[in-house]
């Protein structure tokens, strides 16, 4: 099909981008990569009347170091994630994660911005990003605010952004040296969302566990922080047992919608297997 008619913006500032959306309200939306919001048009699930356009504002492009943290520029696109230096050094696991989203042509458009602000279940970046202790930095008409990616989203398509508010970047402190890390997504076929997906981030000490973060991505309305099955492998080597007992937790908290990709049972039980997979391999790879 063929999108509504809208007018057409291409703000040079952010400055000039938040004063388009509070002007114009909720007719109005932000526009990066567009492989959410242009579907959506063209098949008339959504109407905006006005169109802000992002590509022509310098300031939310790049990723850069910040002491010990790495800020990504909100239109970063997944193919710059897998050509940054910085992010292979210092986040491996953001490269993995952007090697398996959709396919490389979507790669090379698809921005950091857009995957994670528009509170899409079944994208792959915000569970990372809550895993990684990640937060969001929003510019609005009352000033700018940092939220923290686990406190970002409230339900499906649903998120802490206020009206007039642009994501404008995510700051994501840099995991220990040495760390262990790995993005578990099982996918029907290349270019589909997840059945299900975990991330893990973790450290060892001694042949044990001591620190560990999980993420689960389209197990729920919303990603999620599996911090039970996060706490059940602490001081553990990882053993059946304690692997076992992880992916119960993780289990436990799944409310994934029954759909093509399976019904909830199934998807819960993968989603299990997803958790003892990451952990698995991230063990392997700490230092």
């Amino acid at each position: 099909m063929i999108p509504g008619p809208f007018s057409y913006y291409r703000p040079a500032t952010v400055a000039d981008a938040v004063k388009l959306l509070s002007t114009l309200g909720d007719d109005a939306r932000p526009l990066a990569g567009g492989h959410s919001l242009v579907p959506m048009m063209k098949l008339r699930l959504a109407t905006p009347e006005h169109l802000i356009d992002l590509h022509g504002i310098d300031g939310l492009k790049g990723v850069r170091r910040d002491g010990d943290k790495v800020v990504i520029g909100a239109m970063a696109t997944q193919h710059e994630l897998l050509a940054s230096g910085e992010i292979a050094k210092s986040i491996p696991i953001l490269h993995e994660t952007a090697l398996l989203i959709a396919d490389p042509q979507v790669r090379y458009r698809g921005t950091v911005g857009g995957n994670v602000a528009n509170g899409d279940p079944g994208n792959d970046m915000p569970a990372l990003m809550m895993t990684l202790g990640a937060s969001y930095h929003l510019e609005g008409p009352n000033g700018s605010r940092e939220v923290a990616a686990a406190d970002f989203y409230q339900g499906a398509y649903f998120t802490a952004i206020e009206p007039g508010e642009l994501l404008t970047a995510v700051s994501v402190p840099a995991p220990a040296i040495g760390h262990g890390y790995a993005y578990e997504k099982l996918k029907r076929k290349v270019g589909d969302y997840a059945t299900a997906a975990a991330a893990v981030v973790l450290t060892m000490s001694g042949g044990k566990v001591a620190t560990c973060s999980i993420g689960l991505t389209n197990l729920h309305e919303t990603p999620l922080l599996a911090t039970e099955a996060a706490k059940a492998v602490i001081g553990t080597s990882l053993d059946a047992a304690t692997l076992k007992k992880a992916a119960a937790a993780a289990e436990a908290i799944m409310s994934p919608a029954a759909d093509t990709r399976g019904p909830v049972e199934y998807r819960k039980h993968v989603g299990g297997i997803m958790v003892t997979r990451a952990l698995q391999r991230a063990a392997a790879r700490a230092a």
